[in-house]
């Protein structure tokens, strides 16, 4: 073996073998496979937008870890991929595109955009999947989807039409949020900001010339849309003008004064206006009294007749000449600053608009029975707290608004008759005619379904569901038997709702049950400052770079190490350096055992006789039922440290250091290391795997992977050698402590004594004790020694004496030591002895002088200790 471990020569390679064997499919460990246990994780499909960032390189890998932990553990295991069309994003990129090259969709048209979206997924979702290789991620390839391929279009049609015909989908004008540059948008798709406006403070006159009344908006632009002056119906100030008539600034239009309990009298004037068309609670409140809903712009924000001389004018780029206008007509009286919450769309940062709009919904009572099934607990959240914010999304639910404005999706499975005004709701593309009429002239809803309509299905659509044998690959018809419920999921909690609820209320309305029995919520990787990564700080960490600088292993054990449930990932180059030493360690300990032996039996084909391999097994054991105990329960973190600790001080500072002083364990040890290795293998399955063969004497070319051998399990546990190894231990800690004494922590010294409280076998022990504290020999005594340098522990008593040591170095150096920290005393003390100084120096000197005396003396006392211990 070399020097170094060189990852770049081994994980290409290493992965395409993997790949080639499919190991990664279903069937793939087959040979350890047990009965009626079964796996199945889907993959968030990523959105095929770009390339993967940090936060998607830390869900894969903590789904491979579990994935593969699996596998080896006997189940039958199906880790879903895929990718996603991700709608209004992807539509986005192409319009950019587009623009670029000087043109627009509209002018191209739907069916050549169309065939540039798919150019866009195609590039997308390579780069996508070449990034997830270079992870060492296994999900069963062969059975990627995509969300709009030709069995997922049928999936999403067939839930359309029975959510239709069961009247769960219906067709209403209803006030949405609306983009006016992507169109509708459900609630989770609108991100609220502070932002510094404005509030305008507006006179309205009586019609009759009495007076006017002040009210104060944060959107003067939406005026031209008031149908009514709204007061308190207690508020005494105004019950004499409820049903009188005022007249909008600028336009000659009448409108009333209603009284409604909505109005908050302590809040400004205690004066509302009412624009029922563009505000949510106005739009009740016009619902309630019959007020005209009146749209002052339209879908593209572009203000119409209703607006005046402002007509053709985009929205917010009226909003100041609208104001001036007010202005110099003498209708805004006050202008004042204002902070409050806007809404933007999620994806392209445009101010979201309240707006009525024709638009599909699905009703909220479908998640009924997901929201009673979850709170009774059948499906568990991790970390629990979790479960909190599910109950406070959900108990405030409101009709879902599938229908989207844009090209690319899946188009909504509706027709419409233009000859009888039939409409429904249809699998077929395209119909012969209407089933009502048979007329022919027909056509579809232009819209598109939300993005995550397709997403919500696929905890069962890829498995087959709704299919109609259209499956573009791979496909089993025990899949959704097998493999439904999904045994997990793994997911950002900044998905919970757009994906994770959605998905529990469509798996539990077409299945019958929740579709995950747990549900792994992590939290987000920031860098090293817990800064959020954002292109704009230019703090992003690429995965790929990662990977091309350190190695998957590497990026992947540090993600796990980190990953503690519902706490932030703070990821830095001293965390990447740190397990970059664990793979040097690793690689370290099978360069030793090498060294001396040159291949190693696996641990199941020996059995284990000497002390040592007996205590090392033994302590291997303790490990494996950690780390199972904490992947069993996602705590990766915790799994991840076990193997950490186990490895680096267990087996290599104390076992291999152990074994040059038992040349006979060696090959127990490299068969305990080989199946340490396999608890490794999920983690970092390029190094464990490279190891473990060389180790074997073969190769990954001629030979089996760890990641379809059996992950280790009940291995024997000896607790009487652990309680001798841990004696000794404690004996080889004593005398380093005792040496450091006399300075001569890493010299040889002649002879030690020791004093057991317990009963050992000492004849075990002795050589042990002797190679590891460097000391020529030991000898066992069972009373105190005197003219010694002593240490006490907990179970023992450790003795050099000092006719073997040359003491008068030592007790120069202590001696000149205790002048200079008497002098130290002394100094410190006069000064805080000194009336005058303690009168006038500054506090915060006074007490940095107070603890630097307690420092001093405390270490003044312990040289005098020590001197006195020599004499």
């Amino acid at each position: 073996m070399s020097e170094k471990y060189e990852p770049a020569k081994i994980e290409d390679s290493f992965y395409k073998l993997w790949e080639q064997r499919g190991y990664f499919e279903i069937d793939g460990n087959k040979a350890i496979q047990e009965p009626n246990k079964n796996f199945a994780i889907m993959m968030p499909p990523p959105n095929v937008t770009g390339s993967l960032h940090i936060g998607h390189a830390l869900t894969f890998t903590l789904q491979d870890i579990i994935t593969r932990y699996k596998r080896m553990d006997g189940f039958k295991t199906l880790w879903q991929p895929g990718t996603d069309h991700a709608g209004i994003a992807t539509q986005n990129i192409v319009e950019k595109q587009l623009f670029a090259e000087g043109t627009t969709k509209e002018q191209i048209g739907r069916e050549e955009f169309l065939e540039r979206a798919w150019l866009q997924k195609k590039k997308s979702s390579g780069n996508i999947v070449y990034q997830m290789r270079k992870l060492g991620i296994s999900p069963a390839w062969s059975r990627e989807r995509f969300t709009m391929d030709e069995g997922l279009k049928e999936a999403v049609k067939e839930a359309f039409v029975k959510l239709y015909n069961e009247g769960m989908i219906t067709q209403n004008n209803y006030m949405v949020n609306w983009c006016t540059h992507d169109g509708a948008l459900s609630d989770i798709e609108v991100e609220h900001e502070e932002i510094n406006g404005k509030f305008y403070h507006m006179n309205y006159h009586f019609a009759d010339g009495s007076g006017f009344l002040t009210v104060a908006t944060t959107r003067p632009e939406t005026y031209f849309g008031d149908t009514a002056i709204m007061v308190h119906p207690d508020d005494e100030r105004y019950k004499n003008i409820v049903g009188k008539e005022v007249v909008l600034p600028l336009t000659n239009r009448k409108i009333k004064v209603i009284s409604d309990s909505h109005v908050d009298m302590e809040f400004g004037t205690g004066v509302v206006k009412v624009t029922p068309a563009h505000d949510t609670n106005d739009y009740e409140v016009g619902k309630r009294h019959n007020l005209e809903f009146i749209k002052c712009f339209d879908e593209k924000g572009i203000l119409n007749d209703y607006c005046g001389e402002f007509t053709g004018l985009e929205r917010l780029e009226a909003r100041p000449l609208i104001v001036k206008k007010l202005q110099d007509d003498g209708f805004i009286v006050k202008i004042e600053e204002h902070n409050h919450q806007v809404g933007h769309c999620y994806r392209c940062k445009n101010i979201v608009e309240p707006y009525i709009s024709k638009q599909w919904f699905v009703s909220k009572e479908v998640a009924r029975k997901s929201i009673e099934k979850t709170y009774a607990g059948e499906a568990k959240f991790h970390p629990s707290h979790w479960l909190n914010s599910y109950r406070a999304w959900m108990d405030e639910l409101r009709d879902w608004c599938i229908s989207r404005q844009l090209w690319w999706g899946h188009r909504i499975p509706v027709f419409y008759c233009d000859s009888c005004n039939h409409q429904w709701a249809t699998k077929e593309d395209a119909p012969n005619g209407c089933p009502k009429c048979t007329s022919k002239n027909i056509y579809q809803d232009p819209d598109v379904l939300d993005t995550w309509f397709s997403s919500a299905l696929w905890a069962f659509s890829p498995l087959g569901w709704g299919n109609d044998g259209n499956m573009t690959n791979t496909f089993n018809e025990s899949d959704l038997k097998d493999f439904y419920p999904n045994s997990l999921l793994i997911t950002g909690f900044d998905i919970m709702f757009f994906w994770v609820a959605r998905m529990m209320m469509m798996g539990e309305h077409f299945m019958g049950q929740l579709p995950f029995k747990d549900i792994y919520m992590h939290a987000l990787v920031r860098d090293e400052q817990g800064a959020k990564m954002s292109k704009s700080k230019g703090n992003v960490i690429d995965p790929l770079d990662m990977v091309n600088e350190h190695s998957a292993d590497i990026i992947r054990f540090t993600l796990a190490y980190l990953a503690v449930q519902g706490r932030d990932i703070k990821l830095g180059a001293k965390n990447l350096e740190q397990f970059r030493n664990f793979t040097n360690k690793l690689y370290n300990a099978s360069n030793f055992l090498s060294l001396n032996v040159e291949t190693f039996p696996d641990l199941k084909d020996i059995t284990i006789k000497t002390p040592l391999g007996l205590y090392m097994q033994s302590r291997l054991s303790h490990a494996v039922d950690e780390v199972r105990n904490s992947l069993e329960s996602y705590k990766f973190n915790e799994a991840a440290s076990t193997l950490y600790r186990f490895v680096w001080t267990e087996f290599c500072d104390w076992g291999i250091e152990y074994s040059k002083a038992s040349k006979d364990s060696i090959v127990e040890l490299g068969a305990i290391f080989k199946e340490t290795l396999k608890m490794v293998s999920p983690f970092m399955p390029f190094i464990s795997d490279y190891l473990y063969h060389k180790l074997s004497g073969t190769t990954l070319e001629n030979g089996s992977s760890l990641m379809i051998m059996n992950f280790p399990k009940d291995i024997k546990k000896d607790e009487n050698i652990e309680n001798m190894f841990a004696i000794i231990e404690e004996a080889i800690i004593a005398i380093r402590r005792a040496k450091v004494i006399i300075d001569m922590g890493n010299s040889k010294i002649a002879k030690a004594y020791i004093k057991l409280d317990k009963n050992i076998d000492t004849v075990v022990a002795k050589p042990f004790i002797e190679k590891l504290a460097k000391v020529d020999s030991v000898e066992f005594v069972s009373a105190k020694v005197e003219n010694s340098i002593t240490d006490v522990s907990n179970n023992l008593e450790v003795y050099l004496p000092t006719s073997e040591i040359d003491m008068k170095p030592i007790i120069d150096k202590l001696t000149k030591q205790q002048e200079k920290a008497q002098k130290e005393f002394d100094k410190l003390n006069g000064m805080l002895s000194n009336e005058r100084f303690v009168a006038n120096a500054p506090e915060n000197v006074i007490e940095e002088n107070k603890k630097a005396l307690d420092e001093v003396k405390t270490r003044l006392e312990k040289i005098e200790a020590e001197l006195k211990s020599l004499s």
